[in-house]
C-alpha cells in the first residue's frame, strides 16, 4: 500500500510538473495547495531533491522545481525512492530480495501470487511518467474498475 509519505511525494511532483519549465515553487504553496503537512513536505522534497527528482535554491526567490522534464520521470521509480519495494512481501521483491523462514519458495503458492501482483504493479507504475499521471483525465478510469470501488 502507498504511505502518506509516497502520496505527498506524487502530489508534490505532480504540482511541480504543472508549472512553466524553470518556474520554482515554495514548499509552502504546494503544501497548502495539495493539503499537506509542511513539515513533513519538506522531509520528502529533500528526499526528491537527493534522488534527482527536484531541484532547490533557498531565499527569497528561492524554492522548488523539477530536475528533469516530467515525461523522464516514473512513477515507480518515485515510489520506490520514498516507499521501498514495489513487492508485498519480501520474497517477492526484485530489489530488496529477503527469504521467507517459513515456507519453501519454489512451492508457495502466496509467494507466487504476490510474485504475479508485484509485476502488475510494476507494469503500470514503470511505464506510467509523471507527466502522463499530470495529464490524465480522471473521465478516461476504466469502467470495470470504478465498480469495484
Amino acid at each position: 500500500m502507498l504511505t502518506k509519505k509516497g502520496k505527498y511525494g506524487l502530489k508534490a511532483l505532480v504540482h511541480l510538473s504543472g508549472l512553466p519549465v524553470g518556474q520554482l515553487a515554495f514548499v509552502n504553496d504546494i503544501a497548502v495547495a495539495n493539503n499537506i503537512p509542511k513539515k513533513f513536505l519538506d522531509a520528502i522534497l529533500g528526499e526528491l531533491r537527493n534522488a534527482g527528482f527536484v531541484q532547490s535554491r533557498k531565499g527569497k526567490e528561492g524554492g522548488y522545481r523539477l530536475a528533469r522534464p516530467a515525461s523522464e520521470i516514473k512513477i515507480g521509480h518515485v515510489v520506490r525512492v520514498l516507499d521501498g519495494p514495489l513487492a508485498p512481501i519480501p520474497c517477492a521483491s526484485r530489489t530488496q530480495y529477503q527469504r521467507c523462514e517459513d515456507c519453501d519458495e519454489a512451492t508457495c503458492q502466496v509467494r507466487h501470487m504476490m510474485l504475479e501482483v508485484r509485476q502488475a504493479v510494476a507494469e503500470v507504475l514503470d511505464n506510467r511518467s509523471l507527466a502522463a499521471m499530470r495529464d490524465a483525465d480522471n473521465d478516461d478510469f476504466p469502467v470495470e474498475l470504478t465498480s469495484q470501488i
